[in-house]
């Protein structure tokens, strides 16, 4: 095999000697290695990169991304998490909890890789080569191929106490692949937080099934190493009357593309995807959302803001496929942006696919500056000027961080939010 024409040796390799050619994974990733031989790595120029340039992802060179003298691990606590710690893509048992809970396995992919059969077998790149049919994602793909470490979690009940995975970065120029896989069976539920910046470049994938009447919380918060350039995946697929929800929450990155592909299957299932973004400067912030109905009575909903400023830049790509079976769906999507200056852009590309003829589909993109006659209104009570734009930035992040249900989780992400227009501010 060769490469794509459109890839550059300035890329990352794509080699078959370095793929996994045994065990349970090993069918799935030589699959994955040859779709990626033949889409090649993301290049500027493919449609659905157009307005992110993923150069500084696919480079064989990782640039250096410095550290920040901020502890992040520790933002969850109030709630209780058993602890997953990984330091640069290595998992830190020592800085672990003790992950023997009831209705709750959880491995880890590099000690299952060497079994000849495993239930994950089922999954494993199984709805990232899914998600291939309708847009090309040559780095899932190559994840797929190549990861070698991550969580492999199966749920049986309800889990009263939620996950925590910390990704810690040590290395300025860490360049880490990781892949978590996670079954929900029938009725159990799991709520599942992630922080902290992981490293110098981040490819990762999540696979999510979620059976029959599961429910899925996911709370994602990337870290504060401002250098950081992230590509992040989530994959799933739900069953009959599953709830799924993930709310993702980014200050700082200098790049950072984040991925949503589900499938809804099952009959009255519900799928919330939404997020939160300031970005200051030298900031590109990019969702990209993909969201099949497939079933009688589904449920979606996509809730996106982003507040960009001193030439930050945001994208939201976002679309809704409604099947010709999946009658009575009900479709919401928003993007919104505000605009602190004159330099910075939002760029969004919304779209509805529709084959059913009894739904309730919307979806709406907007961009704008702040409310001067809000602003009036508040400083002319004595409030300044500065204050009262953090009020205003707080009130339009407001519908995105509502679609969080835990209470104490959601009061964490508007701490953080308040810290950092109070830091920014200051």
């Amino acid at each position: 095999m060769s490469f794509p024409e459109q890839n550059s040796a300035e890329n990352l390799e794509i080699k078959e000697s370095a793929l996994v050619t045994a065990g349970w994974s090993a069918e799935a990733r030589k699959d994955a290695f040859e779709r990626t031989m033949k889409s090649g790595l993301p290049t500027a120029r493919d449609e659905y990169w157009k307005y992110t340039n993923p150069k500084s992802l696919t480079s064989k060179i990782v640039e250096k991304a410095p550290l920040s003298k901020d502890k992040e691990g520790g933002m969850f606590t109030g709630a209780n998490p058993i602890k997953i710690v990984f330091v640069d893509g290595k998992f830190a048992p020592e800085k672990s909890d003790d992950l023997d809970v009831s209705g709750l396995s959880v491995e880890r992919l590099s000690i299952i890789n060497k079994l000849n059969l495993h239930w994950a077998k089922d999954l494993y790149g199984r709805y990232e080569k899914l998600s291939q049919v309708s847009v090309p994602r040559p780095l899932a793909a190559y994840n797929t191929a190549y990861a070698d470490e991550g969580v492999v979690i199966n749920v049986s009940e309800r889990i009263e106490r939620p996950i925590n995975i910390i990704y810690e970065h040590a290395d300025e120029y860490s360049d880490v692949i990781l892949r978590h896989i996670i079954k929900i069976d029938d009725n159990a539920e799991l709520t599942l937080l992630e922080n902290g910046p992981a490293a110098a470049r981040l490819n990762q994938v999540m696979e999510v099934k979620l059976s029959d009447g599961a429910k899925f919380n996911h709370i994602r918060v990337l870290g504060r190493d401002h250098e950081r350039r992230t590509a992040t995946h989530i994959f799933g697929e739900l069953g009959k009357e599953a709830k799924f929800k993930s709310f993702t929450l980014t200050v700082n990155g200098v790049l950072t593309r984040n991925e949503c592909f589900l499938n809804i299957n099952g009959d009255d299932a519900a799928a919330h995807i939404s997020g939160a973004c300031i970005g200051d400067g030298d900031f590109h912030h990019d969702d990209t959302v993909f969201i099949t109905h497939d079933a009688v009575g589904s449920e979606s909903r996509q809730v996106f803001k982003k507040v960009l400023r001193n030439g930050a830049t945001g994208v939201f790509q976002g679309k809704i496929l409604v099947k010709p079976n999946a009658q009575k769906t009900d479709g919401y999507q928003i993007s919104q942006s505000l605009l602190l200056d004159e330099d910075s852009q939002f760029l969004a590309k919304p779209e509805l696919e529709i084959y059913a003829d009894d739904v309730a589909c919307s979806h709406g993109s907007t961009s704008g500056a702040i409310d001067e006659e809000a602003l009036f209104y508040l400083t002319s009570r004595g409030i300044s000027k500065q204050i009262a734009i953090d009020m205003l930035t707080m009130a339009f992040l407001a519908e995105a961080v509502e679609e969080i249900e835990n209470i104490k989780l959601k009061q964490v992400i508007l701490d953080l939010l308040t810290n950092w227009l109070d830091r920014h501010s200051s």
